[in-house]
């Protein structure tokens, strides 16, 4: 009875978000892992894996911030527009998208990838999710986080080209890496395509959009990589994750079981490596944390959202990626040890308010 009573007294003083029962974890790198170890991957499928993860003006600038038009999903006409999102349910990529298309009110389905034998995007030659099939009038793929997010809100806000014609201003160009191997990159991404007076309506100063397009890549080159060493950083918190992983997502029976045990022992070794890639402190919390605090500090204390009174991309796209961690040890940790709690709460609500709308 006493230990019931201390177990409730701890539960009454924990922080709302350590009530929730767990939702997600990171997973972009980690399923990639899974697969890997399933079905007998070597290391080097493994880092293979863990690569997938995971100026002036400034009185303009203030003014135009409060001056700002938002363009909430209620002013964004949808269309026709048929989406269909391919993805692993707990990568940060994926969760970047459904984040933007939940916000902005457009109805879409899921098609859970296996990792393994990936069947479900066969169709494709580009291998790796999100996948989005769009169908404006006639069925379109398009490839990359942030590729989807521009070209689908360039569509959204533009009457003048259509869908296929804004992807084509987002070219993939060949690359490759300091290993050798060829991938592909998108120019442009970052990118809304739109006229001179979209533009001006869109962004009423250079400033607003040049801080958006910045804080859209950090998430993509910075952020993200701070993911994977932080739920992958003990044993006990790897194997957490990947418990999650696999429930979460598209495994058999067998597969599950190798993917929970072998996985999250192969990620934990695959974290430290990361770690060191991405030049990462001895303790991983504090590199987390000082980027929260950072992209927190980039908003301000006169803003509810890089966007102003609403979330702009950038503000999707931090949220998408730190989501993957809720009902983690790092994402409670985070919670207590950042000032992120405030405007994450504000975009919880703000897109939970926008799914309920549709």
């Amino acid at each position: 009875m006493a230990a019931a009573g201390r177990a409730w007294r701890v539960a009454a003083l924990l922080p709302p978000w350590r009530l929730r029962a767990p939702r997600r974890a990171y997973g972009g790198a980690a399923a990639a892992a899974a697969a890997s170890v399933a079905r007998g991957g070597g290391g080097g499928r493994l880092l293979l894996g863990a690569a997938f993860a995971l100026g002036g003006g400034a009185g303009l600038y203030l003014a135009a911030r409060q001056r700002l038009r938002e363009h909430s999903a209620a002013e964004l006409p949808s269309g026709r527009l048929q989406l269909t999102l391919y993805q692993y349910k707990t990568c940060p990529f994926c969760s970047k998208v459904r984040a933007f298309l939940d916000y902005h009110g457009l109805p879409y389905e899921i098609v859970e990838v296996n990792p393994i034998m990936r069947k479900e995007i066969k169709f494709s030659s580009y291998r790796k999710v999100p996948i989005l099939l769009a169908n404006a009038g006639s069925p379109l793929q398009l490839n990359d986080s942030s590729v989807i997010i521009s070209a689908i809100k360039t569509y959204l806000i533009s009457k003048r080209n259509s869908l296929e014609e804004i992807v084509s201003f987002y070219p993939p160009m060949k690359t490759v890496t300091e290993q050798g191997k060829e991938v592909f990159e998108y120019g442009n991404k970052y990118w809304l395509m739109l006229d001179e007076k979209e533009t001006k309506r869109v962004y009423p100063v250079k400033e607003v959009r040049v801080e958006e397009m910045k804080w859209r890549k950090w998430a993509d080159d910075w952020l993200v990589h701070l993911i994977s060493p932080n739920v992958y950083r003990t044993p006990r918190e790897a194997l957490a994750s990947f418990d999650y992983i696999v429930r979460e997502g598209k495994f058999g029976t067998v597969e599950g079981f190798f993917a929970k045990y072998m996985g999250a022992v192969a990620m934990f070794f695959v974290s430290k490596r990361l770690k060191k890639r991405h030049h990462l402190q001895d303790n991983v919390r504090e590199d987390l944390y000082e980027a929260v605090n950072e992209w927190v500090k980039a908003i301000g204390k006169h803003r509810l959202f890089m966007g102003g009174n609403q979330p702009n991309l950038a503000d999707l796209a931090v949220y998408g990626v730190l989501r993957v961690m809720e009902g983690l040890e790092a994402f409670d940790d985070m919670m207590v040890h950042t000032k992120i709690q405030p405007w994450y709460q504000r975009m919880e609500e703000v897109i939970k308010k926008a799914e309920a709308a549709v």
